[in-house]
């Protein structure tokens, strides 16, 4: 990695209070390089930025040292990074109450996560100092409940680099020095800008605070790609008797190493006033989601839950090659080949349909064409995609989590219902909910929208995911059959390469579950400015606590 590594664990919240006001202190940081083994940039040129075309598998050679690497080129993923916060904040529910959570708020991509897209951050925009992109203001603060004070104020709020990052002139100037006596460099992973992980702990706690969000900030990755999380770990400012270490886990992500798997037995886990950077290579596409592994039941159920999704390399399939020949090029690496003839497990073998798969126009690295999956027909085709996240609320668990009173784990029972952190009608509004928290601020606590928008003739991809720690979901389309075509990120495939998707009016998730269902309104009957819905047939969670004619519904618009 060409960032520094420095990182403290174990530092009292008192002292993270204390070094805010200095921007030396080194209890905070963030990595996100430019260039790695994996995908080397020599040359200073950027390539990890963005997404390359998938020409086939990369082929791997020695270097001096005896490690592997990918040629520059092989269109085989870039690099992404995102940092999250983790400590608590409130939301808004659909009949005014404003509920008390344990929750993950966003620390990078602010900007794109307040308008409802993931906050994955290539290099070029996570490596930017909010200094360097207002402009030379004094002093260049972000405020306390940013974004939503800054929107709030009337000015647009655009930032998306890591909250807190700033040069490290100490090592700028050290290796000035060095380089002006030829002695080794005392810094040499620093980069000219000073840009290396350093961070002022001021801005972090500023935003960090009471900031969380449900659902936890989104996630979005390519295959192939290298991602860089960091967990900041600000505290519980309602609950300071508690020092409650967080982490994070990506439920169900395939072939993860322990180090870095987020549970605490065989990993680390992140102490108050600490950071820590997680490191995944993007496994298979499919639809994954993430949650602290502390006290899972307690944590999950106050909100510490997320969504995360991987996208296909079909997506980068030029349109030189058909999806079918691009899959069969994929064989030929054994790290994800697919043959059912040497491996019963594999789930994804080449689809019996044969070379009928054709790619979209490709430009400039951006696909003409959407895909769920890797699957070589072109059968999970999409036009939108929308990340729905199903979770539940018990508020005596979260009215006691916040007065210091014992947690009854037994009684646990939900009685607000949420699609994507909103109940009916909150989820048929658009753009970022917010809540005033108890630091005076109002803060973007329900950044994502629920509405289904479908342009007419096209097919939505709904990525629904249930993270629900006590009930079993169950959401039906009205109008518009579902068309499911992948469950717990894995295609619907058998060994003979035949699709097994299927058609239905309703799924039902347990919690831990994901189902990836396309609705399909490419037939003329679906006219445009017709309004569908979806929602639970469980009736007792179509409400709002107490109140009736809410819970688990939404609008699927056709427009």
């Amino acid at each position: 990695m060409s960032c520094n590594s420095r990182v403290s664990f174990g530092l009292p919240f008192i002292a993270v209070l204390v070094f805010a006001a200095s921007a030396g202190a080194q209890s905070f940081r963030v990595q996100c390089p430019a260039s790695t083994i994996t995908h080397p940039d020599p040359s200073n040129t950027g390539v990890n930025n963005t997404e390359p075309q998938y020409m086939g598998p990369a082929t791997l050679s020695l270097d001096p040292t005896g490690q592997y690497l990918k040629p520059v080129g092989t269109g085989n993923g870039a690099i992404k990074c995102q940092q999250i916060s983790g400590g608590d904040g409130y939301a808004t529910m659909a009949d005014g109450t404003q509920t008390y959570m344990f929750s993950f708020g966003p620390l990078s991509g602010l900007a794109d996560i307040a308008a409802g897209k993931p906050g994955t951050e290539p290099p070029s925009v996570f490596n930017t100092t909010y200094a360097s992109t207002i402009g030379n203001t004094d002093p260049p603060a972000l405020m306390p409940g940013d974004p939503a004070t800054t929107a709030n104020s009337g000015k647009a709020f655009s930032y998306n680099g890591a909250v807190g990052l700033a040069v490290d002139s100490d090592c700028v100037t050290e290796n000035a020095a060095a380089k002006a006596t030829g002695a080794p460099l005392p810094c040499p992973y620093t980069p000219t800008s000073g840009v290396d992980g350093h961070v002022d702990p001021r801005p972090i706690m500023d935003v960090g605070v009471m900031n969380g969000n449900i659902p936890a900030p989104l996630m979005a990755l390519d295959e192939d790609d290298e991602f860089f999380l960091t967990l900041t770990n600000v505290g519980m400012i309602m609950r300071p008797d508690l020092f409650e270490q967080h982490t994070v886990h990506f439920h169900g992500y395939p072939n993860a190493a322990s180090f870095y798997d987020g549970v605490p037995d065989a990993s680390v886990a992140i102490n108050i006033g600490g950071s820590f950077t997680y490191y995944y290579l993007a496994p298979d596409a499919g639809t994954y989601f993430w949650h602290c592994h502390i006290t899972p039941p307690e944590h999950l159920q106050m909100g510490m839950v997320g969504q995360i999704y991987v996208r296909p390399r079909q997506d980068r399939v030029p349109s030189s090659l058909t999806l079918y020949k691009a899959l069969k090029a994929q064989q030929n690496d054994l790290r994800t080949a697919c043959n059912p003839e040497s491996d019963i497990l594999c789930t994804n073998p080449l689809p019996a349909a044969g070379d009928n798969g054709t790619a979209g126009t490709f430009a400039n690295g951006t696909p003409g064409k959407l895909y769920a999956y890797n699957d070589g027909d072109g059968s999970t085709q999409y036009d939108v995609e929308y990340p729905i996240q199903i979770h539940g609320f018990d508020p005596n668990f979260h009215f006691v989590g916040m007065t210091f009173n014992p947690e009854g784990f037994v009684d646990m029972k939900d009685k607000y219902f949420l699609l994507n952190g909103r109940s009916y009608p909150d989820t048929v509004t658009g753009g970022p909910m917010q809540t005033q928290s108890a630091d005076g601020q109002s803060h973007f606590s329900q950044p994502l929208s629920s509405i289904i928008n479908i342009p007419a003739g096209g097919r939505a991809l709904l990525r629904i995911s249930d993270l629900d720690v006590t009930e079993y979901q169950t959401l039906a389309s009205l109008g518009i059959p579902m068309t499911v075509i992948g469950q717990n990120a894995k295609l619907l495939r058998d060994q003979e390469g035949h699709n097994m998707y299927y058609q239905t009016n309703s799924i039902t998730l347990g919690g831990g579950e994901s189902i990836d269902v396309i609705l399909d309104a490419s037939d003329s009957k679906y006219k445009s400015g017709s309004v569908f819905y979806l929602y639970t047939s469980n009736l007792d969670h179509l409400a709002n606590d107490a109140e009736n004619f809410g819970g688990l519904m939404t609008e699927v618009r056709i427009n």
